[in-house]
């Protein structure tokens, strides 16, 4: 019994250090009805699997000044910034980036660019979250 015990409770912390973190990003004063999430999960390979998610975002043609895409960057735990990708659209309500990135992170922010391909980041900045808790 005692032995059931165990492992059942070793089962349970293993499958809560599996799951995925999910963090929103605050409202963006540029595109304040979009709503920004971050899931993120380190697999087994200490690669981190990175999801970004925006729904009711404002096309970047619309802004002010007019940009051509949306960037995805990381800040990692060095202190370096990666360009990530651009967000792209799902469907006309939703923009995703799904990726994988050796680094860990620690900040995740998204700007508007006029190239997709930056290796640093000189657009508008719409939202940044800090996943360091």
């Amino acid at each position: 019994m005692k032995r059931a015990k165990n492992v059942l409770l070793i089962a349970i912390l293993l499958f809560l250090t599996s799951c995925a973190s999910i963090t929103k990003f605050p409202i963006s004063s540029t595109v304040p009805a979009a709503e920004i999430t971050a899931k993120t999960k380190q697999d087994k390979n200490k690669n981190y699997s990175i999801e970004v998610t925006a729904k009711y975002l404002a096309s970047p043609e619309r802004l002010n000044p007019p940009k051509n895409n949306y960037n995805v960057w990381i800040v990692t735990e060095e202190n370096e910034i990666k360009n990530l990708g651009m967000l792209t659209n799902k469907n006309a309500k939703t923009a995703v980036l799904k990726t994988k990135t050796p680094f860990k992170v620690v900040e995740i922010f998204i700007t508007a660019e006029d190239q997709g391909n930056n290796s640093f980041p000189n657009g508008l900045e719409i939202s940044r979250t800090n996943l360091k808790r």
